[in-house]
């Protein structure tokens, strides 16, 4: 069954994957703004993995500041995986949401406290009911100054968790750049747009992140 897989795959035993890209929408459905680029010159990326990345692009593409978001699969081995083959737990991928923002409207720090707040970080290979390798809690930065402020927050977020007595995060976050982000397809694009009543698995821990 799909979505049961909680033990991360060995990069030995990964699907092989396949050269061509999985075809996607070539403009975001609320933003109006190019998927793949280019990006205006200024503009910052980073990829957070949050559980069902369906609500999570919701999450950010409300956010002011932000250029356009997209759904994807990354921290994975299988190049160019379909969903159904992440959804095995055997790519390695986590659901991720691609994040193209204005640092001079919305900062790094604002996308981390969204990102620690509006998920339980503490939970493993789940968010809440949805379990598996491919909804773990990951952050993937571009720079080494969002790198940094990540590892930053974590600790500033886990001394919160401690205070309410809750467990340790298991969120990773990546070396920059260390991962690549593949585009899922079409019909996860904006999926709460294309979908109102469709399925959002987002649940905060109720924790505040003071960063």
């Amino acid at each position: 069954m799909f979505g049961l897989k909680t033990r991360m795959i060995a990069q030995a035993d990964a699907l092989p994957g396949r050269i061509e890209a999985i075809p996607t929408d070539e403009t975001h459905i609320v933003l109006h703004t190019p998927l793949k680029g280019p990006y205006p010159a200024g503009l910052e990326t980073a990829v957070f993995g949050m559980g069902c990345f369906w609500g999570v692009e919701r999450l950010f593409w409300r956010l002011p500041g932000v250029y356009v978001t997209a759904a994807g699969y990354i921290g994975g081995y299988t190049p160019n995986p379909t969903y159904k083959e992440v959804c095995t737990g055997q790519t390695g991928h986590t659901e991720g949401v691609l994040v193209v923002y204005d640092p001079k409207k919305v900062s790094f720090k604002d996308l981390l406290k969204v990102f620690w707040e509006n998920h339980d970080p503490t939970q493993g290979h789940r968010q809440g009911n949805d379990v598996g390798t491919q909804y773990r809690s990951a952050v993937f930065p571009s720079t080494e100054a969002q790198y940094e402020a990540a590892l930053q927050s974590a600790e500033t977020f886990q001394s919160a968790l401690n205070a309410k007595g809750m467990g340790q995060i298991t969120t990773e976050i990546f070396a920059p750049n260390s991962q690549p982000f593949y585009f899922a397809e079409g019909y996860h694009q904006g999926y709460l747009e294309k979908n109102p009543d469709g399925y959002c698995g987002l649940k905060g821990s109720g924790v505040v992140c003071a960063i």
